[in-house]
């Protein structure tokens, strides 16, 4: 299957004349003679623009090319704005499948009876079809009102395609891990295992549902960022494996600026609320929004001087330990003072770089690649070319990727693309910098050893009572530990003086046989 995949990529990039990408004259001759091997596999789209044939290229390998392209579309700084504008019509345009065919799927999930009693007014034309699933519009009959809602369907037969995409990714994994001089230091094969584990987990709804439900509380009222951000209501007691029914939302799309300005939306305030939103989720809640590409956030405008964010499509979240989270609020943090040495001392402590690195070094290696971009908004900032100088640094200082960030830096470049279309002129740095530096008081300060006083406080009113009996079975056990080893002390100081006897009587009686012995002659 693996290799049957393989083929159709290939000759899926030359049918639509995507060698042209390749810089032919610095391409290695084994390449050119691979590119002849194949001459019968030609360009059959050469009337249309190249940009139009790179999206149409991936929109037909899949799923899993369809989201890399997704990530790509907030990438406008690095990509052409025509690669940009095309791309960006893979968010929620993916060719729709047969609308009864997602009606059939949706009934032998919840039951034709069901259906019939509870939804009415099912559209069979989809609202918005995507990558791996499609939603349909419908009313729901519910405690005597009719609730308009939308009904997300899996594509037929969608985890095998994805299958044979992952088998495919581990093949080039691994050669890349053999023969690439930074394969090690990549860790390709990891990071493939890694997204092959999410984007098998967005293939069940009821982990999407229950994702969903958990974000919606982290963020319920009561607490702080409340009303920043909103997420759909969840009908879980319809939702299946393949089938999610939740509450239709009414908002614009954020890539949509130019409708956004026309009703006055502060965009300054949207885009700071963004970058409050994502660090409050990691930092805070340690459970993240990590699919948040224009396709999948919305903006309720009805009050335009306070907008409020509306998240959808929950199926690829995000999560850090207690140590990754701690290094990296730190990391910020010292980013934002410009504190490289502490930066270079903390990648040093993670183990992000080997032990042995000198740090002196390291810290002017990051000095010279983020000094550049302090005190300037997104809009002069080349961030291209600063990704060309972490990864030379990188590379320099043989610095592993860490799988269990590969969310996290996806999530950020969602973030970073998101705010460059709404706000260019927004200072990310100004903006996430209290914010941290608040969040690691909190975990490093008076308030977080009261914090975890009273995280372990019910632990300790259950032990309270047994503290008495505790600490009298820990003196009597040592007591008797101390008279046992008195005891065995005593035994020992015993058979030495035994031993110690005999070796005496030993010493006497050859004594006097040798003396007897020398008489006698």
């Amino acid at each position: 299957m693996s290799s049957f995949r393989l083929y159709r990529i290939v000759k899926t990039f030359l049918n639509y004349g995507l060698d042209e990408l390749l810089p032919k004259n610095t391409l290695p001759w084994y390449v050119k003679f691979a590119r002849l091997s194949v001459f019968w596999i030609r360009n059959k789209h050469k009337n249309q623009p190249l940009a139009l044939r790179f999206r149409l290229a991936i929109e037909s390998l899949g799923p899993v090319f369809i989201k890399f392209g997704q990530m790509l579309s907030t990438r406008r700084d690095l990509l052409p704005e025509d690669f940009a504008h095309e791309l960006a019509m893979l968010q929620d345009r993916v060719p729709a499948f047969d609308g009864e065919q997602a009606k059939q799927i949706i009934v032998q999930a919840i039951g034709q009876q069901t259906f019939d009693e509870l939804f009415s007014n099912f559209e069979l034309q989809p609202l918005a079809s995507a990558s791996i699933a499609q939603v349909h519009t419908a009313d729901l009959s519910l405690d005597g009102t009719d609730k308009q809602v939308v009904i997300k369907v899996l594509r037929p037969k969608i985890e095998k395609v994805i299958n044979a995409d992952i088998q495919v990714m581990a093949l080039f994994a691994k050669i890349l891990s053999r023969w690439l001089p930074d394969g090690k230091r990549l860790r390709p094969k990891e990071v493939v295992a890694e997204y092959k584990k999410t984007i098998l987990d967005e293939l069940d709804l009821n982990r999407e549902a229950a994702n969903a439900i958990q974000l919606q509380r982290n963020f319920s009222q009561g607490r702080e960022f409340d009303h920043i951000i909103y997420v759909p209501e969840i009908y879980s007691q319809y939702s299946t494996k393949n089938v999610l029914v939740m509450e239709r939302i009414y908002g614009i799309g954020v890539g949509e600026v130019d409708k956004l300005h026309d009703l006055g939306v502060d965009m300054k305030l949207l885009a700071e609320r963004g970058v409050e939103v994502f660090f409050t989720q990691v930092f805070r809640d340690s459970f993240f929004h990590a699919d948040m590409h224009p396709g999948n956030v919305f903006v309720d405008a009805t009050n335009p001087e306070d907008p409020t964010w509306i998240a959808i499509d929950c199926g690829i979240v995000g999560t850090l330990n207690r140590e990754d989270k701690r290094y990296l609020a730190e990391n910020f943090v010292a980013f934002f003072n410009r504190d490289y040495r502490k930066v270079a001392q903390l990648h040093v402590d993670s183990g992000w770089v080997p032990a042995g690195t000198s740090v002196d070094e390291f810290e002017f290696a990051i000095r010279t690649v983020c000094e550049p971009i302090f005190n300037k908004p997104l809009a002069e900032i080349s961030f291209g070319q600063v990704l060309v100088n972490l990864f030379n640094t990188a590379r320099r200082f043989n610095m592993e990727v860490q799988p269990q960030l590969v969310l996290l830096q996806k999530t950020l470049l969602y973030i970073e693309g998101l705010g460059r279309q709404l706000y260019p002129q927004l200072d990310l740095w100004q903006t996430a910098k209290p914010f941290l530096e608040n969040w690691v008081k909190e975990q490093m300060g008076v308030k977080a050893v009261f914090s975890k006083i009273k995280e372990n406080l019910p632990f300790w009113n259950e032990k309270l009572p047994e503290i008495p009996d505790l600490v009298y079975d820990y003196l009597k056990t040592g007591k008797e530990s101390q008279q046992q080893q008195l005891q065995v002390l005593k035994a020992l100081q015993q058979q030495q003086h035994v031993q110690h006897q005999k070796t005496i009587r030993t010493i006497l009686l050859a004594t006097a046989i040798i003396v007897i012995t020398i008489l006698f002659t």
